[in-house]
């Protein structure tokens, strides 16, 4: 058992806090009712009021007061989660970072869309082994095919156009890449999912995707942004140019996508499009399945709620009960 949010600990101070204060109020009442009064007059003075029942409450009080703190201290238990068998079939995500996925003609950029689109995907293809490729100017393996999916979630997170310096759309280099990583002797289907901008610098994709599905991988892609399209961010400031001086334009090549997953046997998504993850995941599941073994996982058993609740109950008590005694 450890907490979420141990630094949140220290408010429980509010507790002898109110204690203290509680006890100088009372020291300073009682001295002053025998400096104005006599003590068998202060009764009559008092007559209703309820020494237990103010103290009652002060307690129900602070004990609310600590176990508020507690909640949202979140104590939580680590619980780990046996690895399961199932079937399942081997996909790679390949993830355009180039610096003109850095463009804001989508909110709040290409890039940050490709990662929420990749992360909405990845949750819907649990049970499959999932891998992960970074393409811009070249392409290199981020993670190998796996059933890790925390470890997936947290390169996605982490993607960025500084993990490549040398920039471009290398849409020839991510395909070759994926046919290397796939297992050759595996049963499992196999697709890479290729999710860019589909800006195309003149390499001979379409090729490519044609041998890649010859060789038993389907080709599905992404497209991210618009055809009207927006300029590029420089990290220092400022938008890129080109040699002239002139702003550089980036727009989404839906047609270079379309053709691309065609001629790897596929079909081409916007990611804009909310049944877009639904529909993608749907013809991925189509693939041929085989034996997968899930990584066992660890997750948290929170318990905030069973602090919470008798929390509600002792202010509710502490308002509802009167300072004054009954006749």
């Amino acid at each position: 058992m450890a907490f979420e949010n141990p630094d949140l600990l220290f408010l429980l101070w509010a507790a002898p806090l109110q204690a203290f204060l509680l006890w100088v109020y009372w020291r300073w009442r009682q001295r002053t009712l025998r400096l104005l009064v006599a003590p068998e007059l202060a009764q009559r003075l008092l007559l209703g009021f309820s020494a237990g029942r103010f103290w009652f409450k002060n307690i129900l009080f602070g004990l609310a007061l600590v176990l508020l703190v507690l909640a949202i201290a979140n104590p939580r238990q680590l619980v780990k989660k046996a690895a399961e068998a199932g079937q399942g079939a081997d996909i790679l995500l390949a993830l355009d970072i180039s610096r003109s996925m850095l463009a804001r003609d989508v909110a709040p950029s290409r890039l940050e869309q490709a990662k929420l689109f990749s992360q909405k995907l990845l949750h819907a293809l649990e049970g499959n082994r999932i891998g992960l490729i970074f393409f811009a100017g070249e392409a290199f393996p981020q993670m190998p095919l796996s059933t890790d999916y925390d470890a997936l979630t947290v390169f996605l997170q982490n993607a960025g156009p500084e993990f490549i310096a040398n920039q471009g759309t290398a849409t020839t280099s991510a395909i070759e890449l994926a046919g290397r990583m796939f297992e050759s002797n595996a049963a499992a289907g196999r697709a890479l999912v290729l999710i860019s901008d589909g800006e195309n610098f003149g390499e001979n994709a379409l090729t490519q995707a044609q041998s890649a599905r010859a060789a038993g991988m389907a080709l599905y892609t992404v497209g991210i942004g618009t055809a009207t399209g927006g300029t590029i961010p420089l990290p220092g400031g400022g938008t890129k140019r080109d040699a002239t001086g002139k702003v550089v334009r980036t727009r989404m090549d839906a047609v270079f996508l379309r053709e691309l997953a065609r001629a790897g046997g596929g079909a081409m998504y916007l990611a804009a499009d909310a049944p877009a993850v639904k529909t993608l995941a749907n013809d991925l599941d189509r693939l041929q399945k085989t034996a997968v073994e899930s990584k066992a996982k660890s997750d948290y058993v929170l318990y905030f709620q069973w602090l919470l609740l008798p929390c509600l109950l002792l202010l509710l008590l502490e308002q509802v009960l009167w300072w004054r005694q009954g006749k």
